[in-house]
């Protein structure tokens, strides 16, 4: 069963992100304000959970908190200030658009930075462990997963809908083909590298 709050704070937000090892596409994080009584069974960590489980569960996650916010951080920010800068810079942009504002705010993982002097708390699979941050996840990874069908239109070729720019064989092997798209992370090592032996 997952916690309902960490902290004994009326409004505690949980957050979290996807699409952080992916070659292309924005990181998009999510933050959602759950009423204290909010009670679901099937509401996990967003990777435990099928496609049709997560897209169940994004309405009913989205009417009945009691506020949230998804916001995405494009691929030419990630470039220029990194993956980790832009999946916390991402966080806090879906924490801006909550509204009460929280008083406390719990984060997947272990990195994160001040925000507006509201304490928190990085919690090492916290997807898995509070209702919020599971909550967060559902929404980002279904959010991202919308994003990433629509761009899969413009290049079909990269099979985007299947893989969601996650670094597939496939997606690797239409990057060798096809080189990469203006919706490619630059920063990242798209390609593994060419060992060659002199022998």
């Amino acid at each position: 069963m997952l916690l309902p709050n960490y902290s004994d704070f009326l409004l505690e937000c949980g957050t979290d992100e996807a699409g952080r090892g992916c070659l292309a596409g924005p990181v998009t994080a999510a933050a959602v304000l759950l009423p204290k009584k909010f009670k679901n069974l099937i509401l996990n960590d967003s990777k435990q959970l099928s496609e049709k489980k997560r897209d169940i569960l994004k309405p009913i996650i989205e009417a009945q908190a009691l506020s949230f916010g998804v916001a995405h951080v494009f691929q030419e920010k990630i470039d220029s200030i990194n993956i980790l800068n832009a999946s916390i810079l991402a966080m806090q942009l879906s924490i801006d658009q909550l509204n009460p504002l929280p008083e406390f705010i719990i984060v997947d993982g272990n990195k994160f930075k001040p925000y507006k002097n509201v304490p928190f708390e990085t919690i090492i699979k916290g997807d898995a462990k509070y209702l919020s941050i599971a909550a967060a996840s559902v929404l980002a990874k279904t959010h991202r997963d919308m994003y990433m069908n629509t761009i899969h239109e413009e290049f079909p070729m990269y099979n985007w809908k299947q893989n969601k720019g996650y670094p597939t064989k496939e997606h690797r092997a239409a990057i060798k083909k096809y080189g990469v798209t203006k919706y490619h992370r630059k920063s990242f090592r798209l390609l593994p590298e060419q060992l060659k032996f002199d022998i």
